[in-house]
This record gives structure tokens, C-alpha cells and sequence, in this order.
């Protein structure tokens, strides 16, 4: 069981279950949040070992939210994946701007998100 923490910050409830139930199977703690600024105070305080971000968040969007997050000390370094619909082109390049170390295309393949998210603790990227 890996135990490794994972903050999810999505203003979806289905997604955040979905996602929640197929990490913890796996051994990992799945810390939500349904904001922005909520998502940036859970960061703070729990200090995740990776932050999946949903772009499309409402008030504040992923895009600036990452870009908060990296500005943050003691977060600079938590790896931030964005698990996203934007599948347009320029999307996946616009989250790597922004500061976000991967990037995976919503609907999710629930068989396959345990090895990307293994993967990029590991290796700090997804494959």
C-alpha cells in the first residue's frame, strides 16, 4: 500500500468519487477539495505528495490556481497533474504553462489512472 497522499481539486462530486474510489484501492489517501481556494488551504495545511487539478473550477480556474500553488514555498515542488476535459489543442500545453507537471484527458480510464499517477510519483512525469 502506497499511503501517499493526493489532493484532488474538483468542483464535480461524481469525479471526485469516481477518481477518490479508484486512487484508495490502490493504498493512496485522497484529500478533496470542490474550489479553487479551498483547494489551495487543504494544500497548505496537508501538504500532499501530488495535486490532481480540474481546469474548469469555478471563481478561480486550474490555470491560476496552479499558477498560486507554484508561487507557495513550501508547495513549489508537489508535482500538480491537470485531469482535465480541455482536450482542445493548445489545452494540454496551456496547463504546462501554467505551471502543471502532467496533464490527463478526462473521462478517465479507471484501469489506467493507478499506473499514470504511479508513474509520475515516480518518475515525475506521466507517461
Amino acid at each position: 500500500m502506497s499511503g501517499k497522499r493526493i489532493l484532488y481539486i474538483e468542483d464535480n462530486f461524481e469525479n471526485r468519487i469516481l477518481v477518490k474510489r479508484v486512487l484508495e484501492v490502490e493504498g493512496y489517501v485522497v484529500l478533496e477539495a470542490d474550489d479553487g481556494p479551498t483547494g489551495m488551504q487543504v494544500a497548505e495545511r496537508e501538504a500532499p505528495d501530488l495535486i490532481l487539478m480540474d481546469i474548469n473550477l469555478p471563481e478561480v480556474d486550474g490555470y491560476e490556481v496552479t499558477a498560486k500553488l507554484r508561487q507557495s514555498p513550501s508547495l513549489a515542488h508537489v508535482p500538480i497533474v491537470a485531469l482535465t476535459a480541455n482536450v482542445l489543442k493548445g489545452d494540454r500545453e496551456r496547463s504546462l504553462e501554467a505551471g502543471c507537471n502532467g496533464y490527463i484527458q478526462k473521462p478517465i480510464d479507471v484501469d489506467l489512472l493507478p499506473a499514470q499517477i504511479a508513474a509520475f510519483l515516480r518518475e515525475g512525469r506521466i507517461q
